[in-house]
């Protein structure tokens, strides 16, 4: 099952474009996912499973960089793979 997700990334610093950059980078090393990055968020595209195992990883090393960070994500399941 494919699953998109719209996700933004607030962190709560004066200096917040260098881990919102990083982080948009971090996902594009991924070559089985579809990110598609907007002035306002992120949407990515993949495999279900897979999906969330890659957000856990990346969520977590966003977290682990320094200062307080806030991710929305809004999820949709189900998407059909394109034919």
């Amino acid at each position: 099952m494919r699953t998109a997700i719209e996700i933004s990334l607030y962190p709560l610093d004066a200096d917040y474009i260098p881990p919102i950059k990083d982080f948009i980078d971090r996902l594009n090393t991924y070559p089985e996912l579809q990110v598609t990055t907007n002035a306002m968020s992120t949407q990515i595209a993949g495999e279900h499973a897979r999906l969330f195992e890659i957000l856990g990883k990346e969520t977590a090393t966003s977290f682990a960089g320094h200062g307080r960070k806030v991710f929305v994500m809004k999820v949709l399941g189900g998407t059909v793979p394109d034919a």
